[in-house]
């Protein structure tokens, strides 16, 4: 008798299309995949999710769909109201790219500027 391939589907949100398959180099330990020639940045944002966005996994799906690495630093989420602070790392290429994404899904998407009073 032959053996059978058991077959896993990824769960993707309903209403958003499947990232397409490709091929990623990842960069020892730090888990993002750079572009020779681009920039890495670090950024903070403030994410505002809509109530039919609560209960899907956005961030996840951020980090698959683009090669950028996530870290939340804050969250509160009810029933009616997701905020993460999220700190994304990657190309500039690639992060604006997840932006533009993270908007188009109704996401709210707030820059946290980060300074400091001298005094």
């Amino acid at each position: 008798m032959a053996a059978r391939k058991k077959v896993v589907a990824k769960a993707v949100a309903p209403g958003v299309k499947a990232p397409a398959k490709k091929g990623k180099a990842v960069s020892a330990g730090r888990g993002v995949a750079k572009a020779s020639g681009s920039a890495t940045v670090q950024r903070r944002f403030w994410l505002t999710y809509p109530p039919k966005r609560i209960k899907t996994p956005v961030i996840w799906e951020l980090g698959n769909r683009f090669e950028i690495m996530t870290n939340i630093r804050q969250a509160s989420v009810t029933d009616e109201l997701g905020l993460v602070c999220l700190e994304v790392e990657g190309s500039v290429e690639q992060v604006d790219a997840g932006l533009r994404w993270l908007k188009k899904l109704g996401l709210s998407v707030e820059p946290i500027e980060l300074s400091t009073v001298a005094g």
